[in-house]
């Protein structure tokens, strides 16, 4: 699944991650820690809509 920031479009797919940021392909969004923030515009989780 692949989820896009409503505000900077940063997209964020499962399979890959964010191994820049310490996440590790294959983690799901909803693993995500609560407080994780888009790396590009620093919105948090509740502004990215699944794609």
């Amino acid at each position: 699944m692949v989820y896009v920031c409503t505000l900077c479009g940063y997209t964020y797919d499962e399979a890959v991650g964010d191994p820049d940021n310490g996440i590790a392909p294959g983690t799901k969004f909803d693993e995500l820690p609560d407080d994780f923030v888009c790396p590009l515009c620093g919105v948090g989780k509740d502004q990215f809509e699944a794609q």
